[in-house]
């Protein structure tokens, strides 16, 4: 009886709920594509320049994408998923 007992008791909970979770992967995903909308614009000869590097999505897009990522990722850290 007391190996059942200790079965019962040592059930594993998880640090967040599934609510959190959900939130977590889309800040990531957010994050991620930001970093995706950053890359690129470079030339594969260095002696020419390239203005594509100063675009409005490389500039102000992406780095805006990214920021509401980690936003989304403190909300999901600090959301409540108790909380009806």
């Amino acid at each position: 009886m007391g190996a059942q007992k200790r079965k019962e008791d040592t059930q594993t909970e998880f640090v967040f709920g599934r609510k959190n979770y959900k939130f977590m992967v889309i800040g990531l995903a957010v994050i991620g594509l930001g970093f995706i909308l950053m890359s690129g614009g470079g030339s594969d000869d260095p002696n020419v320049f390239n203005p594509e590097i100063f675009n409005f999505r490389r500039i102000r897009l992406a780095p805006t994408l990214v920021l509401l990522g980690f936003a989304i990722e403190v909300y999901a850290i600090l959301l409540n998923p108790n909380k009806k």
